[in-house]
């Protein structure tokens, strides 16, 4: 039987030219955090399957992929329920792996805890462009910090992480969960209605104004309620820093003094911020984040070439809470790593430097010159001479190198030429010949 040979539907294989883009974002994004001193952990791929479908995740917990029990029999009997035959689970996120992480390990860590996590994660999507079945996340997590420091901290460390890797035209947007609790309640929305709501209004990018009021009515919400709701929406849009606190307390004075000022502290400080170095952001009060766990404040990170985030995270006070006998501040932010790598419009090219060796220079002398430039910390890859020399330096530019040496063999005399640039005529600084 011949094997297919593809890979699974929904992931993919990656060449050299896109691992070394992803080597310099993962790169670039984890110097930034380190300066803010997050740490790296590590967590199991495979997590009991309880824990990820605990309620928490949304619409999430319906992507899982589920692993069977070991041991099982060939047959089972039927009717058998799918619980009785699976116990884990790939994670489809780093938040719920980190809550479990944190509620073994907490008494050996710090209070706060800056974690840093990158690593694979999987989700049985509809495979599309920025959508895999297996992708790659960077989180940072601040755990044990209950004030709007760390949404601050977190938001700052993150769009210099994305200004890092060479991500412009970005666009912060933030938003609370206990604001959206007191706009449902003050337009009368029942509780049972509230999350439909939220996640219907969480679409709004998607399916505009008229879809969203469009899928209200389909709830069966009362059109009163859909409209008041709407209507204080409307009004809290496009609001300067300085008029947020006002316009909520105005607008909804049973949302509660903390979490207002919580709201003008951050907008503050994101105002500071956008004085020091370049930053977009906008209080948007449509802004939901489909996750259950959120307890408070939440953000996303948008740019205009993405439907989707490229990144997004918020608090989540209640979560870590699962693993422990009391609940522990939290907060955190996740960038969606494949969508950045997608949007950065990096051609292939990379430090490595060919060593173009004549098909008679002795194999000891190809391996001395390139031992000599790499102690001189160049990066070197040995190839031999084939060819037209022109077609050969496009297929090496096309390789991406960045610059080539030639190596000679001249009536027994081994040269090296200057080094230069493929692609640009001038050289570049070259290294002393031989």
């Amino acid at each position: 039987m011949k094997i297919d040979n593809s890979p699974a539907r929904g992931t993919r294989d990656l060449l050299p030219a896109s691992v070394a883009v992803r080597d310099h974002v993962l790169e670039s994004i984890t110097t930034v955090y380190r300066r803010f001193g997050y740490q790296r952990i590590e967590t199991p791929a495979l997590e009991d399957i309880a824990r990820l479908q605990g309620g928490q995740g949304a619409e999430n917990e319906k992507l899982i992929f589920q692993v069977l029990r070991r041991g099982l029999p060939d047959e089972v009997a039927a009717g058998t329920p799918v619980r009785d035959l699976i116990d884990l689970g790939l994670r489809y996120d780093l938040t719920v792996p980190l809550t479990r992480f944190y509620g073994n390990n907490h008494a050996q860590l710090p209070s706060p805890f800056r974690s840093l996590q990158v690593g694979p994660v999987w989700r049985a999507e509809r495979p599309q462009k920025g959508r895999y079945r297996q992708f790659h996340q960077c989180d940072i997590d601040l755990i044990g910090e209950p004030s709007v420091l760390a949404e601050a901290e977190l938001i700052e460390a993150t769009s210099q992480a994305l200004a890092a890797v060479g991500l412009k035209g970005t666009t912060v947007r933030l938003s609370d969960r206990r604001f959206l609790a007191a706009l449902a309640e003050a337009a009368g929305l029942p509780e049972s209605s509230q999350d439909g709501f939220f996640i219907i209004l969480d679409k709004l990018d998607k399916i505009g104004w008229d879809g969203v009021r469009s899928e209200l009515e389909g709830l069966g919400l009362p059109s009163g309620s859909i409209t008041a709701a709407l209507d204080k929406i409307a009004v809290l849009q496009g609001l300067a820093p300085a008029k947020i606190g006002d316009a909520l307390a105005d607008a909804l004075p049973n949302m509660g003094a903390g979490a207002i000022e919580d709201l003008a502290t951050t907008t503050a400080c994101l105002d500071r911020l956008a004085v020091d170095q370049s930053l977009s952001w906008q209080f948007d009060p449509t802004l939901v984040r489909g996750m259950g766990y959120y307890t408070g404040q939440v953000f996303e990170i948008s740019h205009p070439k993405m439907r989707s985030s490229v990144a997004g995270g918020g608090r989540y006070d209640k979560l870590i809470g699962r693993s422990l006998d009391r609940d522990v501040p939290a907060c955190g932010f996740s960038i969606g790593f494949e969508r950045i790598v997608d949007l950065l419009e990096r051609g292939t090219r990379r430090d490595t430097i060919a060593l173009l060796a004549e098909t008679d220079v002795p194999t000891i002398e190809i391996l001395a010159t390139a031992r000599t430039l790499r102690s001189q910390g160049q990066p070197i890859e040995t190839i031999r001479r084939s060819g037209k020399f022109g077609a050969q330096l496009t297929r090496l530019e096309n390789a991406g190198f960045a610059a080539f040496i030639h190596l000679r063999n001249d009536d027994g005399a081994i040269t090296r030429s200057e080094m230069r640039t493929l692609g640009r005529p001038d050289p570049v600084e070259m290294p002393r010949p031989l």
